[in-house]
């Protein structure tokens, strides 16, 4: 069950596009399977009953020059020998691919010349002859077309694509059997040679009797293991036995000083362990979390110390890290110890009113400078962190970022791992091969009331999750005593045994803290007394007390093995790790009330003291003065500048955030970029089009437009988008290496590696993680990039509205475009598509910018505000945009020239009133509704009723402005009281104003108390259901009748018209108080 490592001397190379390493073009080795069958074949027997997932150490013989001419396969195989080392890893890939772009820089396919070709191969090391130059870019040109794409190049490189496969098959855990209704089916398939499947049968049914199921195991997965080795497509087992991944014998030596990072992790885990409870006791109530990060503690210290990149690392700007919410206080601790944070912050944890404290969990919104990745909210971080690395190798490979040593580490909690978004995480991961995502699972058997799986075991469970995904799996379970155990386990019964112990008594035997117990119940009761006979109860409990997570040398080499992976895998890799909740907190730890401890008693303290040797004494506990039991040496101590040192050979410390500004990095597009629809256009179109032209307009504008990232939930064609996939390219890092079934259209479905649209499939939830990931490239990796999500507008908000408070928080900026907004506009869809509340929902972000554009050129100057507004000004927004898909002329832009300034406020004059008329009110509109306003205009006319017409584009900012203004007088009562833009158009008025809207009436509702005279609101609250746009206006009374109406009646009320006008005028609409409601029964009218 271990994993030993076989030197093979040589190996075949086909190469791959590596995302996450060297270049966009980076090189994957992938042995050929007749020479590894072959280099396999040559180990004995007793070789490859140890050698189980191996990792090859390739050798290659360097490129050099023949006597004559040399043919393009010898060339070929010299130029994958010279951009590779001789350990089989990648070397100069990126520096021929940096070459590459600057030399095809202004060309759109990456292409260059055979003079460039050659100079490049002078460049990295390929001396050609004239005709060898000439024969190897014929090679790469087989159309003789002159040019080389990068992309042909790379394919042509690599060669066929490598078999993607799970890792070599091991013994499965099995628990007992569970009956099938399937086992009868056996009976009845193709057996081929009937007479020899009975005997394999038999011979197992032999095994069985002779020497039980342990043999019977080992045999089948030994013969599945061969199996794979020698080319039988058969799928692996996806568990390993319940050992660690990484055997003893072929670990690292540790290269840092064991004695000095155990006493830094004892530092940590104290001072983040006292920050909880001294913040609890001096301010009750204010919560926290002490048992996650004493559970990962020493990994977190490992990866400080040894692996995690910092923004100075170069290849990138370091490595994002997503760590468990309610480990916060680790890295607080770590900060204070390295002189990042003061004792006054470190004192004032959770309370932040002040701004001397520090956050909860990770929020970048509330401390900018330290936190990058909002992580708090179950199963969003490791979504979250899967976006992140894609979207690191969409820049890569798209030349506009070097991203090849920037890796993404995610810590996740094995109770997390319930949530539906960690499983989605996991599995886009794996089919999107993201070789730069390292998952770490805090195995500590826990959840906030209890176990997380009590009558099993997480993660064996987990195992088969990842693996099945595709995942390069590394368990970390034993600690080194215990694992001495598992490793002189000759017959694989104590294995069986920890298989069959349920995660519930794991967690039982930490918590009672008994060796006696552990020697009764895992050992005497199995008749394995004599496997532990040579260890006291003392040291039997100390062993199982100290799991692979706390056991610093084990950390390192499954962290070193995963880093090892990304730079030359081909797929993620995650590492199960065995931790305790609580570790070293003796009086609670594994106990199922530990995620709730949040202070410790001075008897507590006092324990914690002597078990981490934290030098402080019994009176500094019991009457700290000043925060004297925060226990830091100074900078001078060597804990510390070992810390620092550390750190910075890894590129600084983190985590921390160091934001690009924008405004000074890019050239945002002139102003006249937005005027196209000024002049109005006749012909019908709908706002959902005016975006798309917009859109297209943008992204063909210089430096800015290659920074555009317009971005689908498979909806495009919907949108009026599809004409972009043969000008921009579908993003899809390994290529497309299919013909689509329109590949002779002019708008075909075109897929390419450095393809401008990210296609993100149905999911709304793994949308907007892309587009998070996207809007913070600019502080991630110093990128600015503007996301331009659009979707259904139903599915943004209601559905996944977590995620995008989380890209508030992350200060994200972009655009996210609500199309087929309006609850009767979208009319075929019915109750679950017809959203008429988004609006009033991202009013509760408040990063949150919300608009209700009615016309082509409302959209396009809101676009242009909020590009100005977040990378113009550096300002952290969300700009939420509702698109109509209903078609209409599109007027020109008002005479008065304020109206600009007037429309990016909220409200503007669309039209004076007509003089002439005896009565005159005024008409709102936004959205499609605007239509009906128009229209209820004219046949108001006919009343004698002159129109005013207002175009409100953003309610939630009108609201907003005046809340601010009314605290200003709130609290200045002896000034003069502020006016704001609403009160100022609408509020010194007597006469009736009408708003329309397709969304709810409480949304308008916002603004309803500053405007003046008799006021209307005409919404669409309810359930949506299928029907014509003018049948579902009717019902929900916002069709240009009931807006006509409306005024009318609101006339009457003044006093201003005759009763019967109002009750004349809705006779003749067909207008009733009745509206039967079949989703609604109880309000159905008498």
């Amino acid at each position: 069950c271990s994993v030993s490592s076989v030197l093979l001397q040589e190996a075949q190379w086909h190469v791959w596009p590596l995302s996450g390493s060297s270049g966009p073009g980076s090189l994957l080795p992938a042995m050929a399977s007749s020479r590894l069958r072959a280099a396999v074949g040559h180990l004995s027997r007793s070789t490859m009953s140890a050698a189980r997932s191996y990792t090859p150490m390739i050798k290659f013989r360097a490129g050099g020059s023949a006597a004559g001419p040399r043919s393009p396969e010898q060339l070929m195989g010299e130029l994958r020998s010279v951009l590779t080392k001789g350990d089989g890893s990648i070397a100069d890939v990126q520096q021929l691919s940096n070459e590459w772009f600057a030399l095809a820089d202004k060309d759109r396919s990456k292409s260059i010349g055979s003079d460039e070709f050659r100079g490049l191969m002078d460049t990295v090391g390929l001396s050609l002859q004239d005709s060898e130059s000439k024969a190897l870019f014929e090679y790469f040109d087989p159309k003789n077309s002159g040019e080389i794409s990068y992309s042909d190049f790379t394919k042509t490189l690599r060669g066929e694509m490598p078999e993607f496969a799970a890792s070599l098959a091991f013994m499965d855990q099995y628990r007992g059997h569970y009956p099938s209704a399937m086992s009868s089916l056996r009976k009845i398939m193709p057996r081929f040679d009937a007479e020899e499947t009975d005997e394999w049968i038999e011979s197992l049914d032999a095994v069985l009797g002779h020497h039980g199921p342990t043999r019977a195991r080992f045999l089948l997965h030994e013969l599945m293991d061969e199996a794979v080795r020698k080319g039988v497509s058969i799928s692996s087992s996806i568990t390993t036995p319940m050992c660690n991944t990484i055997p003893t014998n072929v670990e690292p030596a540790y290269p840092g000083d064991l004695g000095m990072e155990s006493r830094i992790s004892n530092l940590v885990r104290w001072n983040a362990a006292v920050m909880v409870s001294d913040g609890n006791k001096r301010a009750a109530g204010v919560g926290g979390h002490i048992g996650t990060f004493a559970s990962i503690c020493d990994i977190w210290e490992v990866g400080m110390n040894h692996f995690f990149r910092g923004k100075g690392y170069g290849g990138g700007m370091g490595d994002q890290l997503y760590i468990q919410g309610h480990a916060a206080p680790g890295p607080y601790a770590r900060a204070y110890l390295e002189g990042r944070l003061d004792l006054e912050k470190i004192m004032n944890f959770r309370q932040e009113v002040g701004g001397k404290g520090l956050s909860s969990y990770p929020h970048p919104r509330l401390m900018p400078d330290f936190w990058e990745n909002p992580t708090v909210s179950m199963g969003l971080g490791p979504l979250q962190s899967v976006c992140q690395a894609r979207f690191f190798r969409y820049l890569h490979l798209r030349g506009l970022a070097d991203t090849s040593c920037s890796r993404v580490w995610c810590f996740i909690g094995d109770g997390e791992m319930d949530e539906p978004e960690t499983i989605y995480a996991i599995a886009r991961a794996g089919y999107e091969r993201l070789n730069n995502l390292i998952m770490i699972v805090n195995c500590n058997y826990q959840r906030l009331d209890g176990p997380v799986r009590g009558n099993s075991k997480v993660i064996q469970e987990f195992e088969g999750i990842f693996r099945g995904a595709g995942y390069d799996c590394i368990k970390l379970i034993w600690g080194d005593t215990w694992n001495d155990l598992v490793d002189n386990d000759h017959d694989g019964r104590l294995i069986e045994v920890l298989e069959r112990t349920p995660d519930g008594d794991c967690q039982r035997y930490a918590a009672k803290q008994d060796g006696a117990l552990i020697r009764a119940e895992i050992f005497e009761a199995n008749g394995l007394a004599d496997r532990v006979a040579h260890l006291s109860d003392a040291e039997l409990l100390s062993a199982f007390m100290l799991p692979g997570g706390h056991d610093h040398k084990k950390i390192y080499a499954a962290m070193a093995q995963a880093e090892k992976n990304a730079e030359s895998g081909g797929r993620p890799t995650v590492i199960l790790a065995k931790t305790l909740k609580g570790f070293s907190l003796a009086t609670f730890q594994g106990r199922n009330t530990v995620h709730q401890q949040k202070s410790l008693k001075v008897d507590e303290m006092l324990s914690f003291r002597d078990v981490l040797n934290i030098p402080l004494t019994d009176e500094q506990i019991k009457n700290p003065k000043g925060g004297e039991f925060f226990r830091n040496p100074g900078p001078d101590a060597p804990e510390v500048k070992y810390m620092k040192e550390r750190r910075e050979a890894l590129g600084g410390f983190l985590p921390m955030r160091n934001p690009a500004k924008v405004s000074s990095l890019v050239e945002l597009p002139p102003s006249d970029t937005y005027t196209m629809f000024d002049k109005g256009n006749p012909k019908a179109m709908s706002t959902t089009m005016a975006f798309a032209t917009l859109l297209r307009k943008l992204m063909k504008t210089g430096d800015f437009g290659k920074r555009c990232v317009p971005m689908v939930t498979d909806e495009a064609r919907t949108f009026g988008m599809n004409s972009f996939f043969h000008e921009f390219k579908i993003h899809a890092p390994f290529g497309q290496h299919y013909t689509p079934v329109d590949h002779d259209s002019l708008m075909k479905y075109a897929e390419a590696p450095d393809g401008q649209i990210l296609q993100e499939g149905i999911s709304e939830a793994g949308a907007l993680c892309t587009w998070i990931a996207t809007g913070t490239s600019y502080s991630s990796q110093g990128c600015p990039m503007m996301p331009f999500f659009i979707y259904y507008s139903m599915f943004g908000f209601q559905r996944v509205g977590d995620i995008i408070w989380q890209g508030a928080d992350a200060r994200a900026r972009g655009f996210l475009l609500g199309a087929t907004a309006g609850r009767t506009t979208l009319n075929g869809e019915g109750l679950q598509h017809q959203d008429g509340h988004s609006l009033l929902i991202g009013l509760s972000n408040p990063a949150v910018i919300g608009w209700d554009p009615s016309f082509a050129f409302e959209v396009s100057y809101i676009i242009e505000h909020g590009i100005n507004e977040m990378w113009g000004k550096d300002k952290d927004l969300i700009y939420y945009i509702s698109l109509y898909n209903e078609n209409h002329a599109m007027p020109a832009i008002p005479e008065d020239p304020n109206f600009k300034e007037h429309l990016l406020k909220g409200l503007y004059k669309l039209s004076p009133a007509k003089e002439g008329f005896a009565h005159t009110v005024r008409l709102v509109g936004s959205g499609s509704i605007m239509q009906q306003v128009l229209a209820a205009a004219e046949m108001l006319e006919e009343y004698g009723v002159a129109t005013e017409i207002w175009s409100a584009t953003n309610y939630g900012e009108l609201h907003r402005e005046a809340v601010r203004a009314e605290r200003q007088a709130r609290l200045r009562p002896l000034e003069a009281k502020p006016s704001c833009h609403v009160k100022d158009c609408l509020g010194d008025y007597d006469g009736v104003t009408v708003i329309a809207t397709d969304n709810i009436t409480a949304y308008p509702q916002l603004i309803e108390k500053y405007i003046g005279g008799e006021l209307v609101i005409l919404g669409t609250d309810g359930f949506g259901r299928s029907d014509t746009r003018e049948a579902l206006r009717r019902f929900f009374e916002v069709d240009k009748e009931s807006v006509t109406v409306a005024a009318l009646s609101a006339l009457v009320r003044q006093g201003k018209l005759s009763g019967d006008v109002a009750m004349g005028a809705m006779e003749k609409y067909g207008l009733s108080l009745d509206r039967p409601d079949i989703t609604m029964d109880h309000e159905l009218s008498e």
